[in-house]
C-alpha cells in the first residue's frame, strides 16, 4: 500500500479521546505533556488535527470561542504543533488556513512564538502585543499589597463573570465555569464588598501557572499574585502583558525570572477587545 501524501491526509475534529495522542504529540515537540491543559482545551473549545497512518497524530490546533454560540465574537487559536517528522512540509501551514476558514468572519488572536511568527504573519495575522512569561517561586518581602483576597465561594461566580465579561470584552462563561474545577486556588480581591479582581491557579506540570488574573490596578495584581504564590509549594508560571511594567518589575525583584516572550497577534480587528489595564495575564496563552 502507497502512503498517503500529507497534503491527502483529512482535517478532523478532536476529541477527548484524543487527549493522549495530543500531549504525545507535544512530548514529541520538546513540550511538556500537559495533560490537564490539554483536558480543559478539548472540553471548553475545539481541538483540529491530521491522524498519521502509522498512528499518532501529524499536526493539532486548539481553537477557544468567546462570545454567543452561535455567533462567537473572538476565538483564540493556540497549540499550533507539527510532528518533527513531518515539519517543515507545509502541514501548519494548511492546518492553519482550514481553521482559519472554519471560523469565517470571527476575529481571532493567537500568542506567536519567534518560530511560529512567519507563518501566522504570511496568513495575515498582525502583532498587537507582547507577553512576558515569568516563572519562579515568589517571595515574600518589602511592603505587602493592601488589597483584601479571599478564595472565591459559589456565591462570586455572577460577579466574577461580570467583571471578566467587562474587562475582555466577551462573555466567557462555558470558559470561566470551569475553573472552580480546573483550578487549585480561584481567589478574588474586595473593597467595600465589591469584586475588584480575581485570579486562578492550575496546575501544569510541576508547576502552578497563575491566569487568568484581572485586576482593577497593579496594587490589587500584586495582592492576588501574593496571595496564590503563599498557598502552593509549587513554583508559579505566567505570562504577563508587557505593558504591565511595574507588576513585572515586582514579581521579578519578588523572585520570578523571566523565561520567554510572546506576540500576541490579532486577525480581523487591530486591537483585543475589552481594557487591558484590567487585563494583566490570560487563562493560558493557548485560550486567551
Amino acid at each position: 500500500m502507497p502512503t498517503p501524501s500529507l497534503a491527502s491526509l483529512p482535517i478532523r475534529r478532536l476529541t477527548l479521546r484524543d487527549l493522549t495522542a495530543c500531549a504525545d504529540l507535544s512530548e514529541d515537540r520538546g513540550w511538556p505533556r500537559e495533560e490537564h491543559k490539554w483536558g480543559f482545551l478539548l472540553t471548553a473549545g475545539k481541538g483540529y488535527g491530521i491522524d498519521d497512518p502509522g498512528g499518532g497524530l501529524v499536526s493539532v490546533c486548539a481553537v477557544t470561542e468567546y462570545g454567543p454560540h452561535e455567533r462567537p465574537s473572538l476565538a483564540a487559536i493556540g497549540m499550533v504543533l507539527v510532528a518533527e517528522r513531518h515539519a517543515r512540509q507545509g502541514v501548519g501551514r494548511r492546518l492553519m488556513r482550514h481553521v482559519v476558514a472554519a471560523l469565517g468572519t470571527t476575529p481571532l488572536t493567537l500568542h506567536a512564538t519567534p518560530y511560529g511568527w512567519p507563518l501566522y504573519e504570511e496568513l495575515g495575522f498582525k502583532a498587537t502585543g507582547r507577553a512576558e512569561m515569568v516563572r519562579g517561586r515568589l517571595t515574600p518581602g518589602g511592603s505587602e499589597p493592601g488589597v483584601s483576597t479571599r478564595a472565591a465561594t459559589a456565591e462570586d461566580l455572577p460577579a466574577i463573570l461580570r467583571l471578566d465579561e467587562e474587562v475582555l470584552g466577551a462573555d466567557r462563561t462555558h470558559i470561566i465555569t470551569r475553573l472552580p474545577a480546573f483550578a487549585d486556588q480561584l481567589r478574588v480581591a474586595e473593597e467595600n464588598g465589591r469584586l475588584i479582581g480575581y485570579a486562578a491557579a492550575w496546575p501544569n506540570m510541576d508547576t502552578h501557572v497563575v491566569g487568568p488574573l484581572i485586576a482593577r490596578d497593579t496594587e490589587t495584581a500584586k495582592a492576588l499574585l501574593a496571595s496564590l504564590a503563599a498557598r502552593t509549594d509549587r513554583p508559579l508560571r505566567t505570562d504577563i502583558d508587557v505593558r504591565h511594567e511595574e507588576l513585572l518589575d515586582w514579581a521579578k525583584e519578588r523572585g520570578l525570572a523571566s523565561v520567554a516572550f510572546n506576540s500576541v497577534m490579532t486577525y480581523g480587528i487591530t486591537e483585543l477587545p475589552g481594557d487591558w489595564n484590567r487585563r494583566f495575564a490570560p487563562l493560558t496563552v493557548a485560550a486567551g
